[in-house]
């Protein structure tokens, strides 16, 4: 086209005048186009979900953390309660024991193009409950993929009457296109397991102008060494910001890495990305450092990489003498979950990793952790060991003690049903098995040597203690004779 222009307008003049004229037409279309594409709407819900498409509410479904998963009809909207206008979101959170969910939790997403929200400073909203209660996660910016830019308030207290409640944005230039209106989890830690009735109303995007960022932090504010390989990835968490609210009050919400800027201190050893994957690349040492808004966060990520990881040792069993839990080598029973986190106790969080094809169970922040495989259970009165490899690549303390225990469901295959028995077996530094680092520790116990354990013919679960917050990494977990 530029050499019909020139064939056709001899007077430079006029062709840089025509030049012009084009380049702010094609601006302001591209201007438009990006407008029309990504809308700015303010509102989520008023007395109905605005903007939303018509495929807008996802519950959370069963997964490692949970397996039974939220109840996928504690959403709706309530024509009969509202702070403004003639309807509400109301939530019922269920039972604990509710077979249909035993929480409330999920995400309203956009259904169609995403949302420019880089002229807002927070998510507001006005809540009230059918009771005094603590809701446990309330945020924006979960969309199920990628999930990049998830801003949370956590423990935020309701009463019975219409408060106001706001949720910072961290980094409102970083969502240009962002689908993730909502997310909320509410459980019944704090009643007892009874379930309770919240409502949420005039839920939108707001430009409040007196919101100031104040400080950042990573890995919880502390300074965290984790011993690891090539190849071995780890991530950044424990991202926290804190912001001086309108009300006076300081306000921390958890949020993603992404918000931030990473700096490794060495990227030879190890190099870290905008959502905060560590990945080592050679032995050595790195420090993962931080900032938010051009300050420095508190903590860091201290990677000490002893080099190439050494895979567990192939196992060499006939597979008809084995039932698999967790290995390459065999085909693996259903397994309801590799770590059903149980809260409010456990800590330990789960951050697999695959090297040369080889799928390793990285258990973090480790103390306990539990293996379920109830549908079916498993019979393995054939059987006589229980096999299970572990390494652990940071520092033993002396004592440290590593425990197995295996549960059988009893007669009528399911939990608590006051038939469940169980053995557990603790392996220490100065037992036969020691618990030693940077090797792989082979472990076989005997159902002979389990007289806790009275039954072999509906196992379900194996449970992992010990830990001191540190990392172990797991594999090739199976029952064999």
């Amino acid at each position: 086209m530029k050499n019909t222009i020139i064939n056709y307008l001899r007077n430079s003049f006029l062709l840089l005048v025509i030049v012009l004229v084009n380049l702010n037409c094609e601006r302001d279309l591209s201007d438009e186009a990006t407008d029309a594409t990504f809308a700015k709407t303010a509102e989520v819900f008023t007395d109905a979900p605005v903007g939303m498409g018509t495929n807008f509410y996802f519950p959370y479904g069963p997964d490692a953390n949970n397996p039974v998963g939220s109840k996928f009809t504690a959403w709706s909207v309530d024509s009969n309660v509202s702070y403004k206008g003639n309807a509400s979101m109301r939530f019922d959170v269920p039972n604990a024991t509710d077979p249909q969910g035993n929480y409330a939790g999920g995400i309203l997403r956009v259904d169609g193009a995403g949302r420019n929200l880089t002229d807002f400073d927070a998510l507001t909203f006005w809540a009230k409950a059918s009771q005094g209660v603590t809701i446990g996660e309330i945020g924006f910016g979960e969309d199920f993929y990628p999930n990049k830019y998830i801003t949370t308030m956590t423990n935020i207290s309701l009463g019975t009457a219409w408060t106001k409640y706001i949720i910072p944005i961290p980094n409102a230039s970083k969502l240009l296109q962002e689908k993730g209106m909502f997310r909320y989890s509410a459980g019944t830690q704090g009643t007892n397991g009874f379930g309770y009735t919240f409502w949420i109303d005039e839920l939108k995007f707001e430009k409040l102008g007196t919101i100031l960022p104040l400080q950042a932090s990573i890995m919880n504010g502390n300074n965290i060494t984790r011993s690891t390989f090539v190849g071995v990835t780890s991530s950044i968490t424990g991202v926290l910001a804190t912001f001086n609210m309108p009300n006076g009050l300081n306000q921390s919400v958890a949020i993603s890495p992404a918000f931030l800027n990473f700096t490794s201190s060495n990227p030879s050893v190890a190099t870290v990305s905008d959502s905060g994957l560590v990945t080592p690349l050679s032995a050595g040492t790195a420090v993962i450092t931080a900032t938010f808004n051009g300050q420095p966060a508190l903590g860091s990520l201290i990677i000490n990489c002893s080099g190439t990881y050494v895979n567990a040792p192939t196992p060499t069993l006939s597979p008809a003498n084995v039932i698999s839990i967790f290995s390459d080598t065999y085909s693996n029973v259903p397994v309801n979950y590799y770590n059903g986190y149980w809260q409010p106790w456990q800590t330990t969080l789960s951050n697999n990793f695959s090297v040369l094809g080889d799928n390793v169970l990285n258990y973090t922040n480790f103390n306990f952790v539990g293996i379920e495989f109830s549908s079916p259970t498993v019979n393995a009165t054939s059987m006589t060991h229980i096999h299970l490899d572990a390494f652990i690549p940071g520092a033993i303390a002396p004592g440290r003690q590593l425990r197995v225990i295996v549960v059988d469901f009893g007669a009528n295959g399911v939990f608590g049903g006051g038939d469940d028995t169980r053995h557990s077996t603790t392996f220490t530094a100065t037992t036969s098995t020691p618990v030693v680092s940077q090797n792989w520790i082979s472990i076989e116990i005997p159902f002979s040597a389990m007289p806790g354990l009275l039954s072999k013919s509906n196992l379900a679960q194996i449970i992992l203690e010990g830990g001191d917050n540190s990392i172990i990494y797991v594999d090739n977990i199976y029952f064999h004779n």
